[in-house]
């Protein structure tokens, strides 16, 4: 039952996970004094985690056809 859930929900938990450590390397982490483009704004640093999660969780391989 439960990898049935997470094959079904897997990309969506890769991507919240993403955004939450975007968002928390930003807070942890980022720049203050706004010379940084990613880690001082938390819009960006939240996106490039999103874009990370989605990239993980993303099924790359090509499924064949069956004849």
């Amino acid at each position: 039952m439960m990898t049935t859930f997470f094959k079904k929900y897997k990309l969506i938990l890769y991507i919240l996970l993403g955004g939450i450590a975007g968002y928390s390397y930003y807070y942890f982490i980022g720049c203050y004094n706004g010379t940084c483009a990613i880690q001082s704004n938390p819009y960006f640093s939240t996106g490039y985690g999103v874009l990370t999660g989605f990239i993980l969780g993303f099924d790359f391989r090509i499924k064949k056809k069956s004849d």
